[in-house]
C-alpha cells in the first residue's frame, strides 16, 4: 500500500465523519469516541493474528485492511496521520530496534 493510497483514505475518512452517524459507518465510530474506536483497532488486531496464525491469506488480507481502515480513524481521530507515522519510521531508520526501544523513556 502506498502512501498516496492511505493519504486518500484518510481523505475520505475525514469527509465522511461530516456525515450523521446513522447514514455512515466511519462517522458512527467518531460518534462512539476514542475508546470505542481503539477497541476497533484491537480487535481487528486480533483477528489479523488469528487470520495469519490459521495460515489463510485471503483471511489475512482482508482482516489486515479492516486493521488499517480502523488505526487511520483512531490516527483521525487523534488528530494524527500516517504521514506522521512515516515520519516517525524515517526517524528510526538505521537504528537498531533494541537500541530505540531502550531510549523509549520509561512510563
Amino acid at each position: 500500500m502506498s502512501e498516496e493510497t492511505l493519504a486518500y483514505i484518510e481523505s475520505v475518512i475525514a469527509e465522511r465523519r461530516k456525515a450523521s452517524p446513522e447514514d455512515s459507518y466511519v462517522s458512527s465510530l467518531f460518534h462512539r469516541g476514542t475508546a470505542h474506536i481503539a477497541q476497533k483497532v484491537g480487535e481487528e488486531a486480533v483477528e489479523t493474528v488469528i487470520a495469519a496464525l490459521a495460515q489463510d491469506k485471503k483471511s489475512l488480507e482482508s482482516e489486515a485492511a479492516d486493521l488499517i481502515f480502523h488505526l487511520a480513524v483512531l490516527l483521525a481521530d487523534r488528530g494524527s496521520s500516517f504521514e506522521n507515522v512515516f515520519s516517525e519510521l524515517r526517524r528510526r531508520e538505521g537504528i537498531s530496534g533494541h537500541a530505540e526501544k531502550a531510549a523509549r523513556p520509561k512510563p
